[in-house]
């Protein structure tokens, strides 16, 4: 398959809830194509939104722990709320304090239609819930503190490939 363009922030793909996956045969070439865009080095998930395509699908490479999640759903979160440094492919140079869980539970589908459960701590888990607010229509600037928040357009509009 292929390695797909990341949309960047102000695509409207990015803020658009997804659809399920009712057809598992017909998303093969679009995990295919997560899994391939997620191997790249210092990726470590890309969901389908960032990839264009309005489907609840995304693919996660963890300490070389690769996978993916059809219609994934965050089962549970655990731990004090920490900030901790976050950033996304489609808010390139960008770093900020997101609040986190430590760990995470979530739940989806493979291709063959069978259920699992990934769970995680730190960067996995940080991944999953990055990863499933994507699938929701939210970017981590949508989880930053106030005045995080503030810093972090401040920055966006110092970006050279910001259009404003």
């Amino acid at each position: 398959m292929s390695v797909r363009e990341i949309r960047l922030f102000g695509d409207p793909v990015l803020k658009t809830p997804t659809q399920k996956i009712t057809d598992l045969r017909a998303a093969e070439t679009l995990i295919q194509d997560l899994l391939d865009t997620t191997a790249l080095p210092g990726r470590a998930g890309v969901a389908a939104t960032q990839i264009g395509v309005g489907l609840a699908a995304f693919s996660y490479n963890v300490d070389g722990v690769i996978g993916y999640l059809i219609n994934p759903e965050i089962v549970e979160l655990s731990g004090e709320v920490e900030l901790v440094e976050e950033g996304c492919l489609s808010v390139p140079g960008l770093w900020h304090k997101t609040p986190r869980y430590p760990r995470a539970k979530a739940k989806g589908l493979q291709l063959d239609g069978s259920e699992v459960i990934i769970e995680g701590e730190g960067l996995l888990a940080q991944a999953l819930q990055h990863e499933c607010d994507h699938l929701e229509g939210k970017l981590y600037l949508d989880r930053l503190l106030t005045e995080e928040r503030k810093l972090a357009f401040a920055n966006l509009r110092q970006q050279s490939w910001f259009l404003n």
